[in-house]
């Protein structure tokens, strides 16, 4: 991974995944990050970003911020409160195949850091969330809300997570859909490791009902580079099912079968207008937060 300035100004993993409560490591990304936001040249967005948006000529000027303007140099007007609040349903993997890991956090572990910290921003836009988690079928679910108190509920539900069995993306997510009252934004965390047909027609279901997609697909460094060397025992996860295989013979196929599901998810996805990002657990998970920041704004 190249890394840039604003890359390095992020946590590392490692030092995330070293913290204590699943609440502590959401509240440690999403305030840092949302301070590093006031310090950046990205100027169009900010802590305001649920109360405020950029002002339009035509505008009452009574409406703008100039608190705002001072540390932005860019003028904001307060938006009324029907064009802040998004329903978002965070939808989590929690197959088998995502218990690995070969860095600080397994996948499993990624995933339900990354989908604490977005309730915890969603939260802080009085955005409501909502949570569903699944293997090869619904596990959990909580609707979603904004209501006090409905955060820690969501958090609480997180921690006691277990990992499941066997995927089947398809099935729960279209249960799912047919679960949804109100259009909004869905969130879909997982590493997509199913037949990539079947999972990009029922992604493709919740747009066609109306709601704003974003995929994150995450994979472990191993799964994208495949970097072993010694004859290794490999092991699914999902099925217990273990395969001896000398790493040299079958690097080129092994690359190039994963390169194509992930552009294949990255071309079809994105022809469809849904919002996809690739995320390595080694990654920092504020740029996740980006890419839902990058997304919402075009919702409204």
């Amino acid at each position: 991974m190249v890394t840039t300035a604003r890359d390095r100004t992020f946590l590392d993993p490692a030092v995330i995944a070293r913290l204590g409560t699943l609440e502590l490591k959401a509240r440690t990304i999403v305030e840092g990050f949302l301070s590093g936001l006031h310090r950046s040249p990205f100027k169009g967005f900010s802590v305001e970003f649920a109360e405020y948006r950029q002002y339009i000529p035509g505008d009452d000027l009574s409406t703008i911020d100039w608190k705002v303007f001072a540390r932005s140099d860019r003028y904001y007007v307060k938006k009324f409160e029907e064009e802040t609040n998004l329903d978002a349903q965070l939808m989590l993997d929690v197959s088998g195949s995502m218990g690995y890991g070969s860095t600080a956090m397994t996948k499993f572990e990624y995933a339900a850091c990354l989908a604490a910290s977005l309730a915890y921003l969603m939260n802080r836009q009085r955005d409501a969330v909502g949570l569903t988690a699944f293997d090869d079928k619904i596990l959990a679910m909580l609707p979603a809300s904004s209501r006090p108190g409905h955060l820690r509920n969501l958090l609480v539900t997180l921690d006691r997570l277990k990992l499941g069995r066997e995927t089947n993306l398809s099935k729960p997510l279209h249960q799912i859909v047919d679960s949804l009252s109100k259009r909004g934004m869905v969130v879909l965390i997982s590493d997509l490791l199913d037949d990539a047909d079947s999972v990009i027609r029922a992604v493709k279901h919740f747009q066609f009902r109306g709601n704003d997609v974003i995929v994150f697909q995450v994979l472990d460094p191993d799964e994208i580079d495949f970097p072993f060397e010694r004859a290794t025992r490999f092991e699914d996860l999902e099925s217990d099912e273990e395969i001896m295989a000398v790493p040299a013979a079958v690097r080129e196929h092994y690359l190039k079968t994963m390169g194509a599901l992930i552009e294949r998810y990255r071309r079809d996805l994105g022809a469809a207008g849904i919002d996809y990002q690739l995320l390595s657990t080694r990654q920092p998970l504020e740029l996740a937060l980006m890419s839902y920041l990058s997304t919402r704004s075009r919702s409204l």
